[in-house]
């Protein structure tokens, strides 16, 4: 593992859009003889904590991965759990985020999470959505990146349908535009707690040139200094698009 020095280092690299794949809430709390409960519980002061690390670090834009399309196959008591603490916390934070300058924002399949989630979620979206934001914050909630490429793809079919759109001007940049949040740019780094090298189809299409980095770290116990950690690891990364070395570094 890669050591942070903190922001006194002027080492340290903070990418513009960080995504997270928050892993390990029910196996910190199994590991303690916990309720799985009380690993989301904990789970909840982690993101509070890193959104504002990442405000103050100057990270533009942070997308949790939250709640899959997947997850509400869970037991029936773990989703009501998750759902009265996403309630809990859409309703408590406002301040927070204000007093940060962070922008609220949420994607996925959010007409099926229940009316008490819904309606504050929608509150809290419009009440940070104001001037001289300083960070994006998502939560991918009821989110499968599948469903979301579908989606773009069914957009982009009544565009041609409708004759607005030939298949031939379909670019990149087209679906790009047809995606949940197209304003955003992509993740720079992803971060995967508690140890699986897996993406779990989150954000497939954004993440084609983010840095991985994977920590054993469960997210009930992630902090800024993992962060930072994380941060560090991303600094020693040489990202090449497809170029060689000696290009990106000035060569021929």
């Amino acid at each position: 593992m890669i050591e942070a020095t903190g922001l006194t280092d002027p080492q340290l690299v903070v990418p513009r859009h960080v995504a997270i794949i928050m892993d390990g809430n029910g196996r910190w709390a199994n590991a303690r003889g916990l309720p799985r409960a009380r690993g989301h519980e904990v789970g909840a002061e982690s993101v509070r904590a890193v959104a504002k690390a990442c405000r103050s670090l100057g990270v533009e834009a942070l997308t949790l991965y939250s709640f899959s399309t997947e997850n509400w196959s869970r037991p029936p008591e773990e989703v009501s759990t998750l759902m009265a603490l996403l309630q809990s916390y859409v309703l408590n934070e406002r301040s927070e985020l204000l007093d940060n300058q962070i922008r609220f924002r949420a994607m996925g399949q959010l007409d099926r999470l229940p009316d008490f989630v819904r309606e504050p979620l929608f509150e809290l979206i419009e009440a940070t959505d104001q001037p001289g934001a300083r960070m994006d914050m998502v939560l991918a909630l009821s989110y499968g990146s599948r469903l979301e490429l579908t989606d773009a793809m069914r957009g982009i079919a009544r565009r041609v349908a409708a004759g607005e759109l030939s298949p031939d001007a379909i670019e990149p940049e087209t679906i790009s535009q047809g995606l949940y949040c197209p304003d955003l740019p992509d993740p720079d780094l992803l971060i995967r707690t508690s140890g699986e090298q897996r993406i779990s189809n989150f954000l497939l299409w954004q993440l084609a040139y983010a840095e991985l980095y994977v920590t054993d770290v469960h997210w009930p116990e992630f902090r800024r200094p993992d962060l930072e950690r994380a941060f560090a690891a991303f600094g020693l990364r040489e990202r090449r698009y497809g170029r060689t070395s000696e290009q990106v570094n000035g060569g021929r």
